[in-house]
């Protein structure tokens, strides 16, 4: 799932790795959203207010959105720096830092968030950005860019092209390579959507300690992982 990558991936990888981020993002964009009211999956949001509060010539609240841009951004600069120098040491570590750093990220949050909440709700909102930032740019450099797992935006307009693509591929390979990748994307839609109900459904109950499932479930996927090579190995 995170160890394939190039040639060696297959729509099975895709989709194992597809299911486990999307879901996580959804449970981190609802749960960000019902704690600090902020985008903190995206910054496509950020953006349309930042220009607004340009304009309005609000430009202290306009700094605010363009650091929320800035962390999404360093989160996915973070991430692929990581890979690169990581993997001229140990090419099977290049992959679990940025999923450990993600994953202690969402535990501290979980952990201190109800403090930041009342004294800093921008930081917890940096927090998220980067953590997501991060994952989407992990996910995306494994993948070879099939998989996005922190927006839905361009998924939607992938999959309505592709869709309308059904009346007109007739070739069997066109086909099977259409239907694949609409499973894809059905599949991120569906967890991504998973995660949200999800991550409404406990916040309401343990507030941001919903960040500790997410963050489980990236490191059960980690370790599952690794367990599966040792088996392929003996």
């Amino acid at each position: 799932m995170f160890r394939h990558k190039g040639k060696k991936r297959t729509l099975s990888h895709n989709l194992r790795i597809a299911s486990l981020l999307s879901f996580v993002a959804g449970v981190v964009n609802v749960a960000g959203f019902l704690a600090v009211q902020k985008l903190t999956t995206n910054v496509t949001g950020h953006f349309a207010f930042f220009v607004d509060e340009v304009f309005k010539q609000n430009f202290w609240q306009a700094l605010h959105y363009f650091i929320f841009i800035l962390f999404f951004f360093l989160g996915s600069f973070f991430s692929n720096l990581s890979i690169e120098l990581i993997s001229k040491v140990n090419e099977r570590l290049i992959y679990r830092i940025p999923i450990i750093i993600e994953s202690i990220i969402l535990i501290s949050v979980a952990i201190f968030g109800q403090e930041l909440i009342s004294e800093s709700p921008n930081l917890l909102a940096y927090s998220l950005l980067f953590a997501m930032g991060l994952q989407n740019s992990l996910v995306t450099t494994i993948s070879n860019a099939t998989v996005r797992t922190t927006h839905l935006t361009g998924l939607f307009t992938d999959l309505g092209i592709e869709l309308s693509q059904l009346f007109f591929y007739k070739l069997k390979e066109q086909k099977d390579k259409l239907y694949s990748s609409i499973k894809l994307r059905l599949t991120i839609i569906l967890f991504f959507f998973l995660g949200g109900l999800l991550g409404g459904i406990f916040y309401s109950s343990i507030q941001l300690y919903v960040l500790v499932i997410a963050a489980l479930i990236l490191l059960i996927g980690l370790i599952y992982d690794d367990i599966k090579l040792k088996i392929k190995r003996l």
